[in-house]
């Protein structure tokens, strides 16, 4: 019943403008996060950057969190836009973490798998600022946005396999060599894997929404 009284009532749309600029936020953090990952002497300017993008994606998130308490009609349950906005949050925020290892451990240079991985968040990042605009209008985009969180699925897997490979190869480099090196490289394999699992988390929360929905 409450589904239906809320049909016919006018929605705040601002949400959907909300969940945009965050989603472009992650969007830029991915990127600076992959420019980070090309090492060299430019990494720290990246690492800045990937910092920058997610302090403003922490405001955006801030303001849809008051928006969702001050909104009488939302587009959809406000535990959902909480926990959808959230796991596009701790997406960049895992960014920010792999930058802040990066940093620490005053990393320069990067290893091909961990390389190919940043590609794959870029793609993930790029997805999820396709899905969010068609939750507009669940019922006529279900397909597509089945097909985009199915795609973010398979990029998670594949973001698994390169952590493994990496891993591998790290082992191998320097088993008889550096231990530190491998416990580094470790560590952002970690980090970047973690990325993919909350765009992952990502895909599952739109998912969700979706069966509520239709």
């Amino acid at each position: 019943m409450m589904r239906w009284f809320r049909a016919f009532l006018p929605k705040e749309e601002r949400f959907f403008d909300l969940f945009d600029r965050h989603a472009q936020t992650v969007i830029q953090g991915s990127i600076a996060l992959q420019g980070m990952l090309n090492g060299g002497e430019e990494t720290p300017v990246y690492c800045q950057r990937v910092n920058q993008f997610e302090n403003d994606a922490d405001n955006i998130t801030r303001e849809v969190l008051t928006a969702v308490r001050r909104t009488f009609i939302t587009p959809f349950d406000r535990g959902d836009i909480k926990n959808l906005i959230t796991s596009m949050d701790d997406a960049i925020d895992q960014m920010q973490q792999t930058a802040k290892a990066v940093m620490l451990f005053e990393v320069r240079s990067f290893e091909p798998p961990m390389r190919e991985i940043g590609a794959l968040l870029i793609e993930c990042a790029n997805l999820v600022g396709r899905a969010l605009p068609l939750m507009q209008s669940i019922g006529p985009n279900v397909a597509m946005l089945t097909a985009i969180t199915e795609e973010l699925g398979k990029l998670e897997g594949r973001v698994d396999d390169l952590h493994d490979i990496g891993l591998k190869e790290l082992f191998l480099k320097h088993r008889d060599g550096n231990a530190m090196d491998f416990v580094v490289g470790a560590e952002i394999y970690d980090h970047l894997e973690k990325v993919a699992d909350r765009f992952d988390d990502v895909a599952n929360e739109i998912n969700s929404i979706v069966i509520e929905q239709v």
